[in-house]
């Protein structure tokens, strides 16, 4: 029986069960629902809506699933749906019916907007260090390379003469400007219906609200758009026709007939993954 089935005489059929469960996706988010019911289990406790005894058996019972799913020994099934019920699941299972008490004041859509923006607050940092390391290794090949002397290109015509250290930090001055996106769009959402640096100022909003998401998108969009324009001049430049730099074996690949060629077979795959950002936008904007 599902845990919101308790009007309903006859078993989900297969088929809404398969359409309707995310737990293949939203699996990925059992870090953030689990620091989440801890938090709300103890709030619960602390106004005496649950017992101090519940609420430790709760946050014990959390600390051992997470275990669990981290070393690889938690099943979860499409049966219950998603990670939320999923894990109250397991959590009933191992610690009884103190377990049931954790959705106490709280619907899954709470949860789903809670975790989601966990999930992307926690996310935007691991985006941005990687940004700032590519804009490191950009700036030390620029100054590497001050004294190179590139022809600029209009319309891929030859026009006139560049460093090739001007070009480099065009890039670094692209992705400096995609990590200014990033941090006001972790700046902006800093707000939620069951914590943050403040609440959200509606209820209805708190948890229909998928502004940040799609800032974020927004933003990962445009930062996609540079990794393809770069993507694009490093096949160019590697080419047997422009010739101006040849990438490390480790970032290449070769041809399975012709062994003479070394392809940029990484730069050409950023490209192709970028209509994936660009339909993620699109699909949650529609969404």
């Amino acid at each position: 029986m599902k845990l919101w089935g308790g009007r309903f005489q006859k078993d989900t059929d297969l088929l809404v069960n398969e359409l309707n469960a995310s737990i293949s996706f939203d699996q990925r988010l059992y870090r953030e629902d689990i620091t989440g019911s801890m938090a709300h289990a103890a709030m619960l406790a602390d106004c005496g809506i649950i017992s101090k005894e519940d609420a430790a058996a709760i946050t014990s019972g959390l600390e051992d699933i997470l275990a669990d799913i981290e070393a690889g020994k938690a099943a979860f099934t499409a049966d219950n749906e998603d990670i939320h019920m999923n894990i109250e699941v397991l959590l009933t299972q191992r610690i009884g019916d103190a377990g049931k008490r954790l959705h106490t004041a709280r619907s899954r859509n709470d949860q789903v907007a809670l975790d989601f923006r966990m999930y992307v607050r926690e996310q935007i940092p691991v985006i941005v260090g990687q940004l700032l390391e590519l804009e490191t290794v950009l700036c030390r090949q620029a100054k590497k390379h001050q004294t190179a002397v590139m022809p600029g290109y209009t319309h891929l015509q030859r026009a006139q003469p560049i460093s090739f250290a001007q070009h480099l930090m065009a890039y670094a001055a692209m992705f400096r400007r995609d990590v200014t996106r990033l941090e006001d769009c972790l700046e902006g959402m800093d707000e939620m219906p069951l914590g943050f640096a403040a609440p959200m100022g509606n209820s209805l909003d708190g948890v229909s609200d998928r502004d940040y998401a799609l800032e974020l998108l927004s933003g990962l969009s445009i930062l996609m758009m540079h990794l393809s324009r770069f993507a694009e001049e490093v096949i160019l430049w590697c080419s047997w026709e422009f010739k101006f730099i040849e990438l490390d074996d480790a970032y290449a690949t070769g041809s399975s007939i012709m062994p003479q060629k070394k392809n940029p077979d990484i730069a050409e795959l950023i490209r192709g993954k970028t209509g994936r950002v660009y339909g993620a936008l699109v699909s949650l904007l529609t969404t």
